[in-house]
């Protein structure tokens, strides 16, 4: 998700503690019994202890249900978290469970359970499509949806009325909206953060509403396709280059910092995130909400985020690690944190109560997006060198003297070379 607090409550919660370890192992305990340690992410925007105690809860709750079984909490902030489950893997330590920000490296190496190892049918088949094929490597799923989100489209409705303009439904739409924004003074009409915090997301976005994306229908990168040309050119000439995006160039504005400014009223429009909403909320900036425009129209596809949980195989407890991910993925369970987070469901039924109750009313536009949302190819061992390749470089596309098709042609290369070596 720094980054995201999505759906998963339980879900997220069960699979991010400790691993289980039976009596017999390094960890002791009554024969017979099994101890699954569990490693989960920190979602508290404020510095408390919210995930711990919703972990805590969630792991009082299980052992209740399974006298045998017992969890090892240990929370870690995202800053570090999947840093320190890569070391206790590579250091021969796997936690029995993780919930982290990739799965792929660990699917590839032979060290994770699939999904039908550990779930129920109906627990399974009750994620939302999107989510699950985002979690399939080599068409296997390993990787269990923790929390979701999607990205709409936010403005600042005070600067709206006040420039008297409407929320846009196309490209055409929003550059007006932009302009005339641009004219009643605001700072900056579109907040563009293609800064390398996260850059590969924000041009994702783009991308999709363009017709286009990282990947074609095969899942082969296509970085440099026409249709992701056209995105960046319309970019760089009817936004960046009208001075429409504010006084901090694209490549050098993180996602931190245009969400900041956001909610400081600064900004008329940008990609939003459910954690922005109770930000600017805070400042007293109302935060109108629309599906993002696409080239002729509204976008086609919207822009899927995702965060994992997974089931290690080293201390060999797939049916404690399966009985607890099971309960994890109770609708309870991934409402409350997904609620309690601001994040979505990833589950059918839980996306489908959150839907109906008054105190969600501000995740409908992201609920209604997410079952037709594409994710990033986050199954591809190659992505995260991709993704950081993106990171560093994306931004001068829409520089001066940037030219989109050879930026996009030199990331392209680097590409197709390491999927090429997966």
């Amino acid at each position: 998700m720094q980054r995201r607090r999505f759906l998963g409550l339980t879900t997220a919660a069960a699979l991010g503690m400790t691993a289980a370890v039976t009596g017999c192992d390094s960890l002791g305990g009554e024969p017979g019994n099994v101890t699954l340690r569990l490693v989960a992410a920190d979602y508290d925007l404020t510095g408390g202890d919210t995930t711990k105690k919703y972990w805590k809860n969630l792991v009082a709750a299980f052992e209740a249900k399974h006298p045998g079984v017992k969890v090892e909490l240990r929370v870690e902030s995202w800053d570090d978290v999947d840093r320190k489950v890569a070391e206790m893997v590579k250091a021969g330590k796997s936690p029995d469970i993780a919930q982290i920000g990739a799965y792929a490296d660990y699917a590839a190496a032979g060290q994770l359970y699939a999904a039908d190892e550990l779930l129920s049918i109906p627990v399974q088949a009750n994620f939302l499509a999107p989510l699950v094929a985002a979690g399939e490597h080599k068409r296997t799923q390993y990787g269990l949806p923790f929390v979701a989100s999607t990205r709409p489209l936010f403005y600042n409705t005070k600067l709206f009325e006040e420039a008297d303009v409407k929320p846009p439904t196309s490209w055409d739409e929003l550059a007006e909206a932009a302009e005339k924004l641009k004219e009643n003074g605001v700072r900056t009409p579109f907040a563009l953060p293609l800064g390398p915090e996260e850059a590969q997301a924000e041009a994702l976005m783009w991308l999709l509403s363009g017709g286009g994306g990282w990947t074609d229908g095969t899942d082969h990168y296509t970085v440099d396709s026409e249709a992701n040309i056209r995105t960046f050119e319309w970019l760089k000439k009817k936004l960046v280059g009208k001075g429409l995006t504010g006084p901090i160039a694209p490549g050098k504005l993180n996602r931190k910092a245009a969400f900041a400014a956001f909610a400081r009223g600064e900004v008329g429009m940008l990609n939003g995130h459910p954690s922005l909403l109770k930000e600017a909320a805070k400042k007293g900036v109302e935060v109108g909400q629309v599906p993002l425009p696409g080239s002729e129209g509204p976008a086609k596809a919207a822009m899927g985020v995702a965060d994992w949980i997974m089931g290690f195989k080293q201390n060999g407890h797939r049916k404690e690690i399966g009985d607890f991910l099971n309960f994890v993925f109770s609708d309870e369970n991934v409402l409350k944190f997904a609620g309690d987070n601001d994040l979505l469901p990833v589950t059918v039924t839980a996306s489908t109560r959150m839907e109906t109750e008054p105190d969600h009313a501000n995740l409908r536009v992201f609920l209604k997006t997410l079952p037709d949302s594409q994710l990033p190819p986050v199954g591809k061992t190659s992505w995260a060198k991709v993704s950081e390749n993106v990171k560093q470089n994306i931004g001068k596309a829409v520089t001066p003297d940037g030219h989109p098709a050879d930026i996009l042609a030199k990331i392209g290369r680097v590409a197709t070379a390491a999927e090429s070596a997966e």
